[in-house]
């Protein structure tokens, strides 16, 4: 097989807020400086917003980051002085989803399924612009008193797509929908308390007790007994039980969170959660998950490489007819393994099936 994406650096980072985010920062100051430029001109193409424009936004949601998590703030402050750039510019990296209002085209297709009562395998296909997918990170994040964070993670973000030494584990699903609220937590602040958690429920209380997110999302999160899909907003959430083949399914639109006026957005995500799950189904039925050591690929292979209605299609393909700056297609692919005797997770960079991907990479990688 032909590599032609090269795998992504890994971060081991540990101390205080301030080292960690220092570390984060010091590491991936190409790849900061990088991001800032890209989504710059996402939000100037996209949303009409010059980067002055987007950093005055970024404020609203910094002060909530300050109040709401003060670690996380020290955090982003460190990375911003490690990379060398401002505070605000960090705060709008984190932010980008809340600022964007839904304006970038975020696909991605997750997946949960209860592999037995003591194990959840937890997958997703994060779709997006390729301008980030040189600027994506493994990172392991160590912090006393609270569980290891492995995640795979874009360069100046403090959370994710990954999971714990806890078994807990978080998938990304993004969603357009009105309102916005700039004094609840963004989305992916959010993401990173999850994987401070040690649980479901654990992780449900503390976005709960911080008054919740400020933007339409889906989270979905499981651990090694349980898993929930998150249909966050500001007005209120819903969370989605799996279902008869003990699965939760999502892709970019709410299935039952009607808190929030959700315009129609791309119109193939329905089609791809349709897909998923006939895919999805098909496996399960079949028996060939019964040969635990191949089911990362499997599911690899038989659901997330599906190309059906392309080019939304499961394994999103680059729409060559639109700007650069507007296209989108699957960046990585990751199937997790939420057990607490046998935790991990297999990562693929690029579109699984393409040839174009990485090798598997494993986490914990050492």
């Amino acid at each position: 097989m032909h590599f032609s994406i090269e795998e992504p650096p890994k971060l081991v980072l540990s101390g205080t807020p301030r080292e960690i985010g220092f570390s984060h920062g010091e590491l991936l100051r190409p790849q900061i400086n990088s991001q800032i430029s890209i989504y710059g001109e996402m939000f100037r193409v996209n949303c009409n917003l010059s980067w002055d424009a987007v950093r005055l936004e970024a404020e609203q949601f910094r002060a909530t980051i300050q109040r709401a998590t003060p670690h996380l703030h020290e955090e982003m402050q460190g990375i911003a002085d490690g990379a060398g750039v401002e505070l605000l510019d960090i705060a709008a990296l984190n932010c980008r989803s809340e600022i964007a209002f839904g304006k970038f085209t975020d696909g991605c297709t997750s997946l949960s399924w209860k592999r037995s009562e003591q194990s959840r395998i937890l997958a997703q296909n994060w779709d997006f612009t390729p301008l980030v997918q040189k600027n994506l990170a493994f990172m392991e994040i160590e912090q006393v008193g609270k569980p290891t964070i492995y995640m795979v993670a874009e360069a100046g973000i403090v959370g994710k797509i990954g999971f714990n030494s806890a078994c807990v584990g978080t998938c990304l699903n993004a969603i357009r929908a009105h309102p916005c609220i700039s004094s609840k937590l963004p989305i992916h602040v959010a993401l990173r308390l999850c994987l401070e958690s040690i649980s479901v429920d654990d992780a449900v209380r503390t976005l709960e007790s911080l008054g919740g997110v400020g933007s339409s999302q889906h989270i979905l999160i499981a651990d090694s007994t349980s898993s929930l899909g998150l249909e966050l907003s500001p007005l209120g959430d819903v969370h989605l039980q799996p279902d008869e083949y003990d699965m939760v399914t999502h892709t970019n639109h709410f299935l039952e969170n009607q808190y929030v006026y959700e315009p129609p957005w791309l119109s193939g995500s329905p089609v791809r959660l349709a897909r998923a799950r006939q895919l999805s189904r098909e496996l399960i039925d079949s028996g060939v998950l019964e040969e635990d050591s191949i089911i990362p690929q499997v599911f690899r292979e038989r659901v997330f490489s599906d190309l059906y209605n392309a080019p939304q299609s499961v394994c999103w393909q680059e729409d060559m007819t639109r700007q650069p700056i507007a296209r989108t297609c699957t960046l990585f692919n990751i199937v997790m393994r939420l057990e607490p005797t046998n935790l991990g997770a297999e990562v693929v960079v690029g579109r699984p099936g393409s040839g174009e991907e990485t090798a598997v990479v494993k986490m914990p990688w050492h």
